[in-house]
């Protein structure tokens, strides 16, 4: 908890303010049974009413702050965890949204989602503990001993036999529980990624009529994480009764032994009334702590688990000193790259060497898990290279800030995705200041326009989560609009066109020829039909090139492209 601190240098809460209210609080509760001793001992003994009311109503008062001043502590400090909880939940999203491709692949989607949700609630929940709990725990325990000796030295030796007891119990329990706790933790994000692989794939699951076997994982995921909280819960449950047994048995420890000394004229009435009443609170100082055990050990593994993200550095840092790129231009050039996954045993690709120039379409071809997607996600950075150099305009892509790169690129991916909007905000993504006029025209090359306006409410017709009320094809070309409507200087096209007919691919094409006349255009495609018109293909085959040229030249020089192409095309349109 302590260490999350130091990520909110903004975090600020009338926290010394909620603290003297505690005090004020504890005081009061301290101060309450030395005034009914006295009406005890001074009213009711001697028979004197006017002292009996007249510290009555004193009493009244006091009670009357310490509520007044609790009620204000309790506001203040629910406040101020709710914005703990804000400022972190902050903190970490934006953290996360700086990682690179690999430490998200290092979490998981599952993962990350759990410790921004579940665990900073469990942060949040027992930061309103602490700051009410465990400030006056504390106060009341040191309080409650200080005033309780007052009284009668010697009855406290009944506290000294009973509270490390109570110590005994509580650490036994906290033993047994955090590891528990912590295999909670891991089995809720399992159940999370089971429940998100579940909902996101549901059209896959039906038409193959998984169902069935999708709900016994969910139950099997859902059951080991019962069984570990109710495990848990046992072990906690045991606390509570042995805590009222220790309370109980101290309560008749002080009557037994109280009576004795009061029979023998070493105490009053009025003077063991107080000293209960300072063993209650003493007792349910520790009471308190031991609520707080129920939920700190859960905390303290979710606090780790978020302190794990924020203290991950990103791989992809912008320099120091960036450099500038040009405006207007667009040259991208691979110079003898490599890249490896982290683990891998073999390189995704390795010895990478060719350029683009604007105004030129560049393809790329090659059978599955020849590179092709790796090769392209170097260029925005998602991953640095291992060896070599990309080159934007003559500057090494690592030398720029990732935002002034990526402003000069319209990146469609390969998975279309769609986010919760209209269909006018989603084209609108790309260039948030986006005329209508230009919306309505990216959408026309994109050949998305005819589709759009069958829809009810055209391009306010609302986009469902992850694009489920509009089919393949149809996300495609609105990702392609998202990317259009940017105009950059250099277009990446990620086989973006493998779920459109060939009629629409053929008229997509020629429109994107017009309309990217002047810039860098990569595509990344498995139709040889869709790259025989371009500039250069490259023909990639186990991350190596195994050929650069235009269609007629690799037909001759390229076994791999020829390859391909026999198994797509027939002899007539091969002549």
């Amino acid at each position: 908890m302590l260490k999350l601190m130091k990520y909110l240098k903004s975090f600020q809460i009338p926290i010394y303010f909620v603290l003297g209210l505690i005090l004020l609080q504890s005081l009061a509760e301290l101060y309450l049974p030395t005034l009914m001793s006295d009406i005890v001992d001074k009213g009711v003994v001697t028979g004197d009413t006017h002292y009996i009311w007249k510290i009555g109503g004193f009493m009244l008062l006091v009670a009357a702050g310490g509520m007044i001043c609790s009620v204000t502590a309790s506001f203040f400090s629910a406040k101020a965890a709710s914005g703990f909880g804000k400022l972190l939940r902050s903190k970490v999203f934006s953290h996360v949204g700086a990682f690179s491709l690999h430490e998200f692949d290092q979490f998981g989607t599952a993962s990350l989602i759990t410790r921004t949700t579940n665990d900073i609630t469990q942060i949040q929940q027992v930061l309103i503990m602490v700051l009410r709990m465990m400030v006056l725990a504390p106060m009341m325990c040191i309080g409650g001993i200080i005033m309780a000796l007052s009284k009668d030295t010697k009855l406290t030796l009944v506290l000294a036999v009973a509270i490390p007891i109570l110590i005994i119990v509580i650490l036994i329990v906290q033993r047994k529980a955090i590891p528990l706790f912590k295999a909670m933790q891991l089995k809720l994000d399992k159940l999370n990624r089971v429940l998100r692989e579940n909902l996101t794939g549901i059209r896959v699951i039906r038409s193959f009529n998984r169902v069935d076997h999708e709900k016994k994982r969910f139950d099997a995921a859902n059951w080991d994480l019962t069984q570990t909280a109710i495990k848990v819960n046992k072990i906690m449950a045991v606390m509570m009764p042995m805590m009222m047994i220790i309370l109980n048995l101290t309560s008749v420890a002080i009557i037994w032994f109280g009576s004795i000394r009061i029979s023998n004229g070493h105490m009053e009435v009025g003077d063991m009334m107080a000293f209960i009443q300072y063993a209650m609170q003493i007792m349910f100082s520790f009471l308190m702590l031991a609520m707080m055990f129920v939920l700190i050990p859960r905390a303290s593994v979710s606090a780790g688990r978020i302190v794990e993200v924020l203290e991950t550095v990103a791989d992809i840092q912008n320099p120091a000193q960036p450099i500038k790129p040009k405006a207007g231009y667009g040259q991208v050039e691979f110079q003898d790259v490599s890249f490896s996954y982290p683990g891998a045993e073999v390189a995704a690709i390795s010895n990478i060497s060719f350029k683009m120039n604007p105004g030129e379409v560049t393809a790329i071809i090659g059978g599955t898990g020849s590179g092709k997607s790796t090769l392209i996600n170097l260029i925005p950075r998602f991953y640095d290279v291992a060896s070599g150099k990309v080159l934007l305009d003559g500057i090494d892509v690592r030398d720029m800030t990732q935002e002034s790169l990526r402003q000069k690129i319209g990146f469609v991916p390969q998975q279309a995705v769609l986010f919760t909007g209209t269909i006018a905000e989603n084209i609108r993504y790309g260039k948030e200041e986006a005329t209508e006029e230009e919306v309505r025209h990216a959408a026309e090359i994109a050949q998305a326009s005819e589709f759009i306006a069958t829809m009810p409410e055209g391009y306010d017709t609302m986009i469902a989560q992850g694009g489920t009320n509009v089919s393949g094809g149809q996300k495609q070309r609105l990702s392609i609009a998202r990317a259009l409507v940017r105009k950059p200087e250099i277009y990446v096209f990620d086989d973006s066109f493998s779920a459109l007919d060939f009629k629409t691919d053929a008229k997509l094409r020629a429109a994107l020829k017009e309309e990217t006349g002047n810039a860098t255009v990569l595509i990344v495609a498995q139709r040889v039909s869709t790259i025989m018109d371009a500039d250069q293909i490259i023909v990639l085959d186990n991350g190596k090139i195994a050929g650069i040229g235009k269609h007629t030249q690799l037909m001759e020089t390229s076994k791999v492209y020829r390859e391909i192409v026999m198994s797509q095309l027939s002899e007539e349109e091969i002549a």
